[in-house]
């Protein structure tokens, strides 16, 4: 069904695409914060691009010298690019989360992190300490005039949007509870049924435990959470991300245990203690998108298909009785060591995730999947009127060669339909971020959200990209024209210092410089 013709050029090929050294000195922490108007360009950038490119990853790696056990228990660091008249600026400022603050008041490590961090002191200084630091780390959106740093463990942080101050935790006037979970992937139904065709936002919480809870909350384009449901799943669930049509949310279930005795006893962070299960499939659940309040709800239904490990999906719809789901899928999840160091990642001896097409038939339970790239992947994303519905081009971070498994150094785009692929290498000194896709034509939105009537070619706008130089230490801006990635950036802005290597990010047509 999808034939597979590149259209990226031919170039000699590297015994190793990437320099092991130059890549961890993306780990680094960032201890300044700046606000400069970007001066050093390559290119032009483009006049019709307009709007705030935002970012947010662990910009801070370490406390006073002492590691973090993991990246992502950094603390979370938002940047802000705001594009026009063919000037760009930037920002950026860590999310001043309680937890930040006393840490940085004290100079030490405070507290535990999911992902292996524990405090000084040993086994006695971490048992049975349960504590969460909210590090704010994961994602950043603009939605109802509203800035928000998110980690899917606890509640979103309130920023300015001009100046990226803290603000505060957000609570959706009482709607959300104090301690409760709001996830870091929220998607944007360009055109809700149950809005009348308005925009809404959709997320989700995690509340996991011998039978798991997955709560959904839609927003209205005011900010205000309008229609939530509540669904149990058996099982430990470990879940970071979810798909959306316009009538479900599609979760994967991905076939892990978790043992909590160690991290009871202060030997293992939390997300050290889960340990994937080849011999079990995996579990999709289906949930119905809440109508118009918690009392209305439908069943979820739950199919299975074979073992992996799934971190992001790039989009789903439904068609002819079908709902398709495609994800960049691992055949296993490797088991987070104590005492590891993350920096010493031997590539070769893991296997790539890769994009895959699951065809859900609902009435009969079954699944069909089919592999649509097999290039190591990651971070797709599509077309901002596409969200929930079918679609024809994907952009994703890639590795530069075609086959094994890499550092994310290329962007790449794939088109569905024809079966081409365009490719753009940083190699060998660059390592690109999750790729944000533009439309170029203001049409795409309305009221400065997208629209799904938007009638423009599909692959029409622009792709931004952080890319960290590890020759220079530095790390650039990168723009590239959708319709031909191949082409290489229109524009390359360097920026004055690095930027730790980012999770996620969005933007948005208003201008916050």
């Amino acid at each position: 069904m999808f034939r597979v013709r590149s259209s990226e050029p031919v170039t000699e090929a590297l015994p190793q695409s990437y320099n092991i050294q130059q890549w961890q000195k993306g780990y680094d922490s960032l201890s300044e914060e700046f606000d400069y108007w970007i001066e050093d360009i390559e290119g032009a950038i483009p006049l019709d691009l307009y709007g705030t490119l935002f970012r947010n990853g662990p910009g801070r790696l370490d406390v006073n010298g002492v590691r973090f056990h993991h990246p992502f228990d950094g603390d979370g660091m938002v940047c802000a690019i705001a594009f026009s008249h063919g000037r760009a600026h930037f920002r950026n400022r860590f999310v001043r989360t309680t937890g930040f603050v006393e840490e940085q008041l004290q100079n030490r490590i405070l507290y535990r992190g999911v992902f292996g961090t524990q405090k000084p002191g040993g086994m006695l200084a971490n048992a049975f300490d349960f504590r969460l630091k909210n590090i704010a780390n994961t994602n950043v959106l603009y939605w109802g005039d509203k800035l928000l740093a998110l980690w899917e463990a606890a509640e979103p942080h309130r920023l300015d949007p001009h100046s990226l101050e803290t603000l505060g935790l957000e609570y959706f006037d009482g709607a959300l509870s104090a301690g409760s979970a709001f996830a870091a992937h929220p998607w944007i139904d360009p055109s809700s049924v149950q809005e009348g065709g308005a925009p809404c936002l959709v997320n989700f919480s995690i509340k996991p435990g011998l039978s798991t809870t997955i709560t959904m909350y839609e927003l209205n384009s005011q900010g205000a959470i309008v229609r939530q449901s509540a669904h149990s799943t058996p099982g430990f669930a470990f879940i970071h991300d979810f798909a959306i049509t316009p009538h479900y949310g599609i979760f994967f279930q991905n076939p892990v245990v978790f043992n909590p005795l160690p991290y009871a006893l202060g030997l293992r962070g939390a997300g050290e203690c889960i340990r994937f299960q080849p011999d079990q499939p995996t579990r999709i659940v289906v949930v119905p998108r809440p109508v118009s309040d918690r009392a209305q709800r439908g069943t979820a239904q739950f199919l299975e298909t074979q073992s992996g490990f799934v971190f992001h999906h790039a989009n789903a719809f439904e068609q002819d009785g079908f709902v398709y789901v495609d994800s960049v899928c691992y055949e296993d999840l490797p088991a987070l060591e104590a005492g590891a160091d993350y920096r010493a990642t031997d590539f070769s001896a893991l296997a790539p995730g890769q994009l895959w097409r699951f065809q859900l038939d609902l009435k009969t339970g079954n699944v069909e999947r089919q592999c649509l790239e097999s290039r190591c992947c990651e971070f797709p994303v599509v077309h901002p009127s596409r969200v929930g519905r079918s679609y024809r081009y994907v952009f994703m971070g890639a590795a530069h060669e075609a086959t094994g498994n890499a550092p994310l150094q290329a962007i790449l785009k794939a088109d569905l339909v024809s079966g081409d692929r365009q490719l753009w290498s940083s190699a060998p000194w660059g390592y690109v971020s999750e790729p944000i896709f533009v439309p170029r034509s203001a049409d795409a939105y309305r009221h400065g959200l997208p629209t799904a009537d938007f009638e423009g070619d599909e692959d029409d706008g622009w792709l931004l990209a952080l890319v960290f130089d590890g020759t220079r230490q530095r790390s650039d801006i990168v723009i590239l024209d959708a319709q031909h990635v191949q082409q290489g950036p229109v524009a390359r802005l360097h920026l004055k210092h690095h930027v730790p290597y980012g999770l996620h990010g969005s933007f948005t047509p208003e201008v916050f410089s």
